[in-house]
């Protein structure tokens, strides 16, 4: 008699069952016993619910994510666990910590004994095997072909900054109207870093009129190639949250923005090699083939390879994070600023003190910008409460341990199997009150003033052998940006007073869930006329900004030698100052 589908259906499925149950306990079983061996203790566990499979914690975490407050669910999850805990959601184990010692471990003492896991699998469609998705001899060929690309003389360069930062400033609304400068800040970094990789911008600033033909014109757009940028973004990431199951998630549309993001770099990428190869590989004839005058990063990486899909994918990998980071720094900033008017005040007085609004662009230097110490510290202080990527990870590639966070005190090693992914809490272990004093979460960038010096608490471009290779080309261009708006702006106010602490979206980077919405006052340069028969005087339309100035019925009685309100016989009217190319309505 044939055993009917269903039932054997079923069987399969309670054979799966049982299987996957007595595999885990007999791993349990050998992981206690090597964690006895080596004198470690277990950390402790965070509730996983019904048979420890946590699925409820899988639904607090979207739940939390969903209203834009992972980090408030990671902060209450340390508070209640300890700095090192064990978590499972959906079935998978995973050791969460924010302990300083445990983090140098992994990325530097032990650095052999933990890897990126399934990253690559993850992230391939779209960044493809780059420096963010490689491990062991492909993450070493691929830093070593990008470390020169960082020298100090590539980063010192802030030149090519000058022209967007303009286009920026051009572009804020000046007539009092609030407005999202994070916005603004994306488009503007899209903007630099396309310049600095390719030698051509995606001048997302620029109004339509203004903007010539490119490969990212013609290429789905500046806007379609920034918007598919974003969107494969939130295609990985959503891989990234199924875990084990990152292969379930795909899309026609999703398969559609990496295309359009890799057409836009191939066409790149094919155009430097044209030229490469028309120069007969000769280095200087190369360069001197584009504009010898300045820097291309793809110019250069071509003269340490032409495989066309290394160089897309490194591309890719760079332009992510030259992009993204930035981005969300300077956001971050702003958002402080906002509601720190004293650190405004001091910031801009010593900016001031040091770039008059009277110098030109150009004599900004990376140089100049370290004499602004304040500005230092501030932007240590902007990373340490909101940096860029407030949660990473690494899996054990071997059985191994770390140093804390087993026993009852979280003192003891902790015991991690080959496999096991260990999440580590950049946000959390920067706000410690044990570290970093009872106002930890407070800012207060004159800390920096009192102590300076940090270790592995604060780790704002990662650590070890891995450290952000772009960290100072990302503070170096925040850092002029910052000059310049501050020197142009008089204050910023805020204007989200709903949003009382940061409401942040984690995807491959953090950014403002709300954007970060504020009034700006803009400090300009004025000249004075003297206006005659003139009852008031209206200056309009100085650029993009509308500015309203309006001087009430008022005369100049020569008999009397002062201004009056009435006086009938209109002479002459004080002088009023004027904005510089502004159009001037006299009405009489």
């Amino acid at each position: 008699m044939a055993i009917p589908p269903w039932q054997l259906i079923l069987g399969f499925i309670a054979t799966s069952i049982t299987y996957s149950i007595l595999s885990s306990i007999y791993n349990n079983i050998q992981n206690r016993r090597k964690a006895a061996t080596r004198g470690c203790q277990p950390p402790k566990k965070n509730p996983a619910g019904f048979l420890g499979l946590g699925y409820g914690n899988f639904k607090t975490i979207l739940q939390y994510s969903r209203q834009h407050k992972a980090l408030d669910l990671i902060n209450k999850l340390i508070r209640e666990n300890g700095n090192t805990y064990e978590d499972v959601v959906l079935g998978t184990k995973a050791l969460v910590t924010a302990e300083p010692e445990n983090i140098k471990a992994m990325l530097a003492t032990q650095f052999n004994d933990f890897g990126l896991g399934m990253r690559r699998q993850i992230f391939g469609p779209f960044l493809g095997d780059g420096i963010f998705t490689l491990d062991g001899a492909g993450w070493s060929h691929s830093r070593a072909m990008l470390r020169p690309q960082f020298s100090r003389e590539q980063v010192a360069d802030v030149g090519m900054l000058g022209s967007h930062v303009d286009q920026l400033i051009s572009q804020l609304p000046a007539d009092g109207t609030p407005f999202d400068i994070q916005e603004y800040f994306f488009k503007m970094t899209l903007d630099t870093a396309t310049e600095f990789l390719f030698g051509e911008s995606t001048n997302c600033l620029l109004e339509k009129s203004e903007k010539k033909s490119s490969a990212l014109s013609t290429i789905g757009g500046e806007e379609g190639f920034a918007n598919a940028f974003n969107k494969s973004q939130d295609y990985v990431v959503e891989r990234s949250r199924a875990q084990n199951l990152y292969w379930l998630v795909t899309s026609a549309e999703s398969r559609r923005n990496c295309k359009l993001v890799h057409d836009v770099v191939d066409y790149y990428v094919d155009a430097a090699l044209a030229r490469y190869n028309h120069t007969g590989g000769d280095q200087e004839k190369f360069i001197d083939s584009a504009n010898p005058d300045r820097y291309v990063f793809l110019d250069a990486m071509i003269r340490e390879t032409r495989d066309r899909r290394a160089l897309r994918d490194q591309m890719l990998n760079i332009l992510l994070a030259g992009r993204d980071t930035t981005a969300s720094l300077l956001s971050s900033s702003f958002y402080y600023l906002a509601r720190h008017p004293a650190v405004w005040q001091r910031l801009r007085e010593e900016i001031l003190s040091i770039f008059p609004p009277s110098e030109p662009a150009d004599s900004i230097t990376i140089a100049r910008l370290r004499e602004v110490r304040y500005l230092k510290h501030f932007l240590n202080e902007v990373l340490r409460l909101l940096p860029p990527v407030p949660v990473n990870g690494r899996f054990a590639t071997v059985d191994t341990t770390l140093p804390v966070g087993g026993g009852p005190d979280g003192k003891s090693p902790v015991f991690v199997p080959k496999g096991l992914k260990v999440q580590y809490q950049v946000t959390v272990m920067h706000r410690r009150k044990d570290l970093w004093g009872p106002d930890a979460e407070e800012f207060r960038p004159e800390r920096w003033e009192e102590n300076g010096r940090h270790g592995w608490e604060y780790l704002p471009f990662n650590g070890g052998p891995r450290i952000c290779l772009g960290q100072q080309y990302a503070l170096t261009e925040a850092s002029y940006v910052l000059v310049r708006l501050l020197q142009r702006f008089d204050h910023v106010t805020n204007a989200q007073p709903e949003v009382p602490s940061p409401c942040m979206k984690l995807a491959l980077t953090a950014y403002h869930a709300r954007g970060v919405k504020e009034f700006i006052m803009i400090s300009f340069t004025f000249t004075s006329v003297n206006l005659y028969a003139s009852t008031y005087c209206i200056t309009i339309s100085f650029s993009n900004d509308y500015i309203y100035l309006h001087n009430p019925v008022i005369t100049y009685s020569v008999a009397a030698d002062r201004y009056e309100t009435t006086f009938p016989n209109v002479s002459a009217m004080p002088q009023i100052p004027l904005l510089k190319h502004s159009n001037c309505t006299i009405c009489e």
